[in-house]
């Protein structure tokens, strides 16, 4: 697995030998960047964008944002040979700075230190036969770390029948193979 654009463009990613973890596959990585660099229903931009990149495995999501001009990225990972390796490979590209990486479930968002941030952009790729998204998506709203322009990406199965529209706005859908991506306003 390759960063595929900016600073570290070509530079290699660890993953986990283990098959505990699905990484995000690059070729559905690079359609959501080109999707948010060229579409027009899409105003949010990578460039100085602050990142919540939940259920972050290795990091390939929030790395390839800091590539491409991010600011800063926080990182969710509770499994830890992925966490393992998700720290080796923020140190690897020396973004140790730029970078926060909890050791928590995405779904303890309420007891991080998040009060008075604003997230340009929400990733959430949970596993995909995780059926809690919702109660994801209501902490987030809870805890007001969105604005009006803020963009939550979420990745699911194609096959999976999460009904996010009541809490969502979709802007934007997307399928790739076993893949749909949803790029969502909050309502």
């Amino acid at each position: 697995m390759r960063i595929i654009s900016g600073e570290f463009k070509g530079k290699k990613l660890l993953i986990p030998l283990d098959k505990s973890t699905r990484p995000l596959k690059d070729m559905v990585r690079e359609s959501i960047f080109n999707i948010l660099d060229h579409s027009n229903k899409i105003s949010t931009k990578i460039q100085n964008a602050k990142v919540l990149d939940l259920f972050s495995g290795t990091g390939s999501f929030g790395i390839e944002c800091l590539s491409r001009g991010a600011t800063e990225v926080f990182f969710f990972e509770n499994y830890h040979n992925s966490l393992k390796i998700l720290k080796q490979n923020i140190i690897s590209l020396k973004l140790e700075t730029k970078s926060t990486v909890y050791n928590s479930s995405a779904y303890n968002l309420r007891d991080a230190d998040l009060q008075n941030m604003i997230f340009d952009i929400i990733f959430l790729d949970p596993p995909f036969k995780d059926k809690k998204i919702q109660s994801l998506i209501e902490q987030i709203k809870e805890l007001k770390i969105t604005d009006v322009n803020s963009l939550l990406i979420i990745h699911r199965n194609n096959k999976s029948d999460d009904k996010i529209s009541q809490y969502l706005n979709v802007v934007y859908k997307k399928k790739y193979g076993l893949s749909k991506i949803f790029f969502c306003k909050l309502i």
